[in-house]
């Protein structure tokens, strides 16, 4: 959040949308995250929010402001270079085809199609974790 203000004051779902945009879609902070955040570090003094068109937009204090260039040198969106992003889409892609298929199997499979189904989906959860575990 300070990383974002460093650069202009925000309103918070402002700053949750450009927090996706800046990582392709792979990290969008929800706001019951994002406003209690916000409120921490107001509580802390290192951000105001200003009452404009009956929203909040926050605003560095003083004292917030190298706490931001702090923030700003090391900003978390910066590691989603254009591989992780792309790698990312492309696992968001194949879990859908793959909620997809299962979604058609148990609608309109019998039940030995479900009953394999669902042997797939267990040991593709197994090979899944064995690969963490390497």
């Amino acid at each position: 959040m300070l990383a974002l203000l460093h650069e202009r004051p925000m309103h918070g779902y402002e700053m949750i949308q450009e927090l996706e945009q800046r990582t392709g879609g792979i990290w969008r902070p929800s706001p019951g995250s994002v406003y209690p955040t916000l409120q921490l570090l107001e509580d802390e003094g290192l951000i105001v929010a200003e009452e404009s068109g009956g929203r909040k937009r926050f605003v560095l204090t003083d004292a917030g402001r190298p706490e931001a260039e702090a923030a700003a040198q090391n900003a978390p969106w910066q590691e989603y270079g254009a591989e992780n992003v792309s790698q990312a889409q492309e696992f968001r892609d194949a879990a859908i085809g793959i909620m997809d298929a299962l979604r058609q199997v148990g609608f309109n499979g019998t039940s030995e199609q479900r009953a394999q189904a669902l042997e797939v989906l267990t040991e593709t959860r197994r090979k899944l974790y064995a690969i963490l575990a390497d």
